[in-house]
């Protein structure tokens, strides 16, 4: 697969911090700041952050709401985490969700696995975690990647699904863009995003301090600990914000992503797993509803709109394709209340579709 990576992460910048939390005053000194960022991030993790030993990683999540209503498992997006959902969470669970918000490899509180591991790795890991949790049956969700790794849980475990929210991710090949350009538009198109770039740069920081300002928004008054969950101490004397994800999705070069694109048999397991997934194939037996959100702005990652309709017409009965226009590929940042209305709607159909005869 293929990200605006730079771009996606100036959004992540952009939309995280729109919130309404406890606001700090001018003339507070850096320390100060972090200090304050450092009490409420832990206060926050003590409400609602957990860690589980899976098979394959030790892994954190969130958590928000009632055990007893509707669980909906979520997946984030490339270089976010459990977090993007924390500004929204309570508005899910007042249209009665048990938000259950995971931090995938590499992202967030979760490391990367020594092994190679797939989106279907993290699919077996939603399904550990829903053991654990008594959870028999789950909404499944996600953004972006997120969504991908959504669609691989409904193949490996369908009869553990309830229905699929996809947002703008995880309905349409990642690829199928990319092979419909030619040889010369498509190398044109991939190096426009300069990648090397930034993998060349150093984003390594002596302190988690330093490494917290660095995305810090100086014009921003609310508060902003939850960019403590993007940092990782990398050695004794440095911290880095999303540590070695170039490395896990081989977006290391141009030629890394074109061998992701046209050669996916041959790279590493997790680029690989992103790049083959077909959810043509995966749904051509598809039994639960499905609420596809679709970004359309022309600078959306995944213009997959046609796609999408497509897809929707062959299975009318179950999928529900919702075009947001001029909207980026941030929906839920961008569109927060439709987002929620969306999403609360969704849940009537998964009653109804369930409904005993």
């Amino acid at each position: 697969m293929l990200l605006r990576i730079q771009s996606l992460f100036l959004l992540l910048a952009l939309f995280h911090t729109h919130t309404t939390l406890a606001q700090h005053q001018s003339g507070y000194t850096k320390e100060e700041i972090f200090e304050q960022a450092k009490r409420e991030f832990e206060a926050f993790e003590r409400e609602h952050g957990h860690f589980i030993q899976m098979p394959n990683v030790k892994m954190h999540y969130l958590t928000w709401g009632d055990s007893s209503d509707m669980p909906l498992v979520w997946s984030h997006g490339s270089f976010s985490n459990g977090y993007e959902l924390r500004y929204i969470a309570d508005s899910l669970v007042a249209v009665r969700y048990y938000v259950i918000a995971i931090d995938y490899y590499g992202h967030g509180q979760t490391p990367i696995p020594e092994k190679e591991v797939s989106l279907y790795h993290i699919a077996d890991d939603i399904k550990y975690l829903m053991d654990s949790l008594n959870i028999e049956r789950a909404v499944v969700g996600g953004w972006s990647r997120g969504g991908y790794i959504s669609t691989a849980f409904y193949d490996a475990y369908p009869e553990r699904t309830l229905g699929l929210i996809l947002e703008d991710g995880g309905s349409v090949a990642t690829n199928y863009n990319y092979h419909r350009l030619d040889d010369d538009s498509l190398t044109q198109l991939i190096a426009s995003f300069e990648v090397e770039k930034y993998v060349k740069a150093d984003t390594t920081f002596s302190s988690e301090q330093a490494a917290f300002f660095s995305l810090y928004d100086q014009n921003d008054t609310t508060s902003q600990f939850h960019w403590l969950s993007y940092i990782k101490k990398v050695s004794p004397e440095k911290w880095a914000a999303n540590p070695k994800l170039f490395d896990l999705f081989h977006h290391g070069s141009n030629e890394q992503i074109m061998s992701n694109i046209f050669r996916p048999a041959n790279v590493p397991l997790f680029a690989a797993s992103m790049a083959l997934i077909e959810p043509r194939i995966i749904f051509r037996n598809l039994n639960v509803p499905v609420l596809i959100l679709d970004a359309t702005h022309q600078d959306d990652i995944f213009p997959f709109e046609q796609a999408n309709h497509a897809l929707q017409a062959n299975h009318s009965d179950l999928i529900e394709h919702i075009v947001y226009e001029n909207t980026g590929h941030g929906i839920h940042y961008e569109q927060p209340k439709q987002f929620v209305q969306d999403v609360k709607e969704f849940l009537v159909r998964i009653k109804n579709h369930y409904r005993p005869n």
